[in-house]
């Protein structure tokens, strides 16, 4: 650590690193109040084109499985005519609160880099050298994991789960009306629910720094692994057809592989 970084914190008192705690999340605050409303203005424009896209049949995953399964024989015909999702609103105040909280949490997934930056600038004087190298590298790599997760939480796996329940009939005589709430709480809940998996080979590499976890785990455990994972992919995609299983499967496994490699012999 540098003597001026040093001198300085010797010289800084409880008080005093509270006080530049409070300065920093003040900043955090006005980056989240910011984005929040920008998004709020542009929210009606974000939920026509983008949050409920999936609930249309011309949707980029439907048209990429419909080409696949119509060019490979014996995998069920996918197809995307007809399929359509009308949500309805039952709560007097919903749209309301629910354009108000997702224009929060999508500020937050959005301020994300910049949040973890502002605390970054907290932490880093009292960091060597050699740690803040290491925590960059992190920063930079979970960052775009989370992102990656979020892409295929929105692109892979919600549009997947959608397009199943939103087909599955206990009885005929039941039909399905879907509301506002329920749809927006599956679609955050997964979004980030795969941001958050999406971190597992970060963890996986603080872990083997640290001497927690060795590549001869996840050989030992990898055949354990691979059922637990299929298991989780049929939790998330409670379906049959094991086209969409795979589908669901293969990021996660290869996060699994990806831990593996990450860390040390």
């Amino acid at each position: 650590m540098p003597e001026d970084n040093k001198e300085q914190l010797q010289e800084m008192s409880f008080w005093d690193h509270l006080d530049a705690l409070r300065g920093v999340l003040v900043k955090i605050a006005v980056v989240l109040m910011s984005m929040a409303i920008i998004f709020f203005i542009f929210m009606p424009g974000i939920f026509d084109n983008i949050i409920l896209a999936p609930c249309k049949g011309d949707f980029v995953l439907y048209r990429i499985f419909e080409k696949i399964t119509t060019g490979v024989p014996g995998l069920p015909q996918f197809t995307t005519q007809g399929f359509h999702v009308d949500l309805i609103n039952i709560q007097l105040a919903s749209q309301f609160f629910i354009h108000m909280s997702t224009s929060f949490w999508l500020a937050l997934v959005f301020s994300f880099p910049v949040v973890i930056y502002l605390l970054w600038t907290f932490v880093a004087p009292a960091l060597y050298d050699n740690e803040k190298r290491g925590i960059k590298r992190a920063f930079a790599f979970g960052n775009l994991m989370f992102f990656l997760g979020v892409s295929v939480g929105y692109f892979v796996v919600f549009p997947v789960t959608l397009r199943f329940l939103a087909d599955y009939h206990v009885s005929a005589m039941v039909p399905n009306q879907i509301s506002l709430d329920s749809y927006m709480d599956t679609f955050l809940m997964l979004i980030f629910v795969m941001g958050i998996i999406f971190e597992l080979p970060l963890l996986a590499w603080l872990l083997g720094n640290i001497g927690v976890l060795h590549r001869g785990f996840f050989k030992k455990y990898r055949r354990h692994a691979i059922v637990a994972l299929l298991i989780l992919a049929a939790f998330i995609t409670p379906t049959g057809d094991p086209f969409t299983l795979t589908i669901v499967f293969l990021p996660i496994y290869l996060l699994y592989e990806m831990s593996a490699w990450l860390v040390k012999k």
